[in-house]
């Protein structure tokens, strides 16, 4: 049982754990794939299910950060990259061997890769190193991310650049990453739009926009780390396959 998840510290504020984040982000996709497999008439769902990724980049970004070992850190979700794959395929492509799309976990080895770089050349502290260096990591990964056919493609990569090029509590941070996802989800990514009406003029909604209402949660994370067992930890881990081939099995005995 994970406890104290959210709780009002001292200044009065309340703040979310990063294990209540994960809780939330998977929740969150568990809605996502129950829209793209036994209830797409559930538009909502997938709405919802919007806010999951920059979740997962987030905190995949924070680990890096907080991990004691990069290798072991990078090496465990190669792990579950693999383990994912079948399952991922089945779910997303009705098949075992699905070559055209990628699970998200390869998007964020892609990302962490391209930050483990640039740190070690930040930490020379030479900015003209690490200004071309950035430049090419960012272009080459989200390469990377489209060509790989990773989950979110580039757009994906540049999600995890972008919460380590703003990472901190600063309110510019906190614009960049607005701005920044914004133009990710919006621009890049696009996708359905939901014609609105607000004070009698008319507007669209960019489905995929919704993404960017996951800075709220985001933004009420301080750092602590809540409920950090390792059962809970590789129960994250597992979730994404074993969720997945659940759903597919599913899938295949409704549609028999």
């Amino acid at each position: 049982m994970v406890k104290n998840q959210v709780h009002s510290s001292q200044s009065g504020t309340f703040d979310i754990s990063a294990a209540m984040l994960h809780i939330i982000a998977m929740t969150f996709m568990l809605m996502d794939h129950l829209w793209a497999t036994l209830l797409p008439a559930q538009d909502w769902l997938t709405c919802v299910g919007r806010l999951a990724f920059p979740i997962f980049a987030f905190m995949a970004v924070e680990g890096y950060f907080h991990t004691h070992s990069f290798k072991k850190y990078i090496l465990r979700l190669l792990l579950f990259a693999v383990l994912s794959e079948i399952p991922f395929d089945l779910m997303y492509g009705g098949t075992w061997f699905y070559p055209f799309h990628q699970n998200v976990i390869w998007t964020l080895l892609i990302g962490l890769a391209g930050i483990h770089l640039m740190e070690k050349t930040r930490k020379k502290q030479k900015l003209w190193i690490f200004l071309p260096t950035a430049v090419l990591v960012v272009l080459v990964g989200s390469a990377l991310g489209t060509v790989g056919m990773a989950d979110y493609y580039g757009a994906g990569v540049l999600t995890l650049f972008i919460f380590y090029f703003f990472r901190g509590r600063k309110w510019w941070c906190f614009a960049g990453q607005l701005l920044a996802l914004y133009w990710v989800n919006v621009e890049l990514l696009g996708g359905l739009m939901y014609p609105i009406r607000l004070f009698g003029m008319d507007f669209e909604l960019c489905q995929q926009g919704l993404a960017l209402l996951s800075l709220l949660l985001i933004w009420l994370y301080r750092g602590r780390q809540g409920c950090h067992t390792k059962v809970f930890q590789y129960s994250c881990y597992a979730f994404y396959p074993v969720h997945m081939l659940i759903l597919a099995l599913v899938l295949n005995y409704v549609n028999r």
